[in-house]
């Protein structure tokens, strides 16, 4: 009597967010190290979406839903940018209607967090040996430089620039306020000791800003950090 064999389905890999966007920042990175173009199918480094899609979904079995909304955060944290090609189609009529091809590269930030950083990574405190001080300098995906030390509240900060720039519920000039009061906050935290009226300061008026519906969650991450700084 013949004996059947059962076949078992394969299962997919179940990847975490953080696990999806490394995936997706490693394949920017290998494409923009073998590009021989700025652009293309195969050869570019800037790459369409529905090439990343397939790609991935080849390699590692993304689907659609997990490339898109880790984009969104590898673009708002500038580890990736958009580089849109506009053209303009005619019609019959004779108009000139536009047309964009979205094209996704990698940024500076996003090959030093692979390959971590290299002698031309910009260093705002270039000409002070920072080895005397003691301190240990680490720059952040927004490009930011702190104290080691701080570095939960320096990504958290980092974090909400992020969802500011990405709010639809701010207008642009209150954008600027916030984002400059978010820099100088993380200027304080590249010092041994931090200015705690400063910090109290500044903290407030971001807080009172990021009470928006949209803001309120990344300033609730950072906000404990803060707390053990200035009390």
């Amino acid at each position: 009597m013949a004996t059947r064999i059962r076949k078992v389905k394969a299962q997919k890999p179940v990847y975490s967010d953080d696990q999806v966007r490394q995936i997706m920042l490693e394949y920017f990175f290998q494409r923009n190290k073998n590009a021989t173009s700025r652009r293309g199918k195969k050869s570019g480094a800037a790459v369409p979406i529905s090439v990343m899609r397939a790609d991935l979904k080849s390699a590692h079995g993304l689907t659609i839903q997990q490339v898109q909304s880790n984009l969104t955060y590898l673009l708002s944290q500038g580890w990736v940018e958009d580089e849109p090609v506009i053209k303009t189609i005619p019609t019959a009529r004779g108009a000139q209607i536009p047309s964009a091809t979205h094209y996704y590269v990698i940024t500076a930030a996003g090959i030093d967090k692979i390959s971590g950083p290299s002698e031309f990574t910009r260093n705002r405190f270039e000409g002070i040996r920072i080895e005397a001080t003691g301190q240990n300098i680490i720059t952040l995906g927004d490009g930011n430089q702190v104290n080691a030390e701080y570095r939960q509240i320096g990504e958290g900060l980092s974090e909400l620039r992020a969802a500011v720039k990405a709010s639809s519920e701010l207008e642009e000039e209150n954008k600027i306020e916030l984002v400059s009061d978010i820099d100088s906050l993380q200027d304080q935290l590249a010092k041994p000791t931090p200015n705690r009226s400063v910090v109290r300061t500044l903290w407030e008026a971001i807080s009172r800003s990021a009470s928006l519906a949209t803001l309120a969650e990344s300033a609730a991450k950072v906000a404990p950090y803060v707390a053990k700084l200035i009390n």
